[in-house]
């Protein structure tokens, strides 16, 4: 499943306010500023810095 190009137009890190980059596998959204990966799980975006995974 990915992401509509629309939210991804909106979506960005909660932490520093950047742009994400969406990856399909393993599906996450990318924040290279903060060196963060955030999870979709089901197509749902999980925005929360506690469930971010460092890359």
């Amino acid at each position: 499943m990915t992401l509509a190009p629309e939210l991804l137009d909106l979506l960005v890190c909660p932490r520093c306010k950047g742009d994400l980059e969406y990856r399909p596998t393993p599906e996450a959204l990318l924040c290279h500023t903060c060196r963060l990966a955030f999870p979709v799980e089901e197509g749902i975006p999980i925005m929360l810095i506690d469930e971010a995974k460092p890359l």
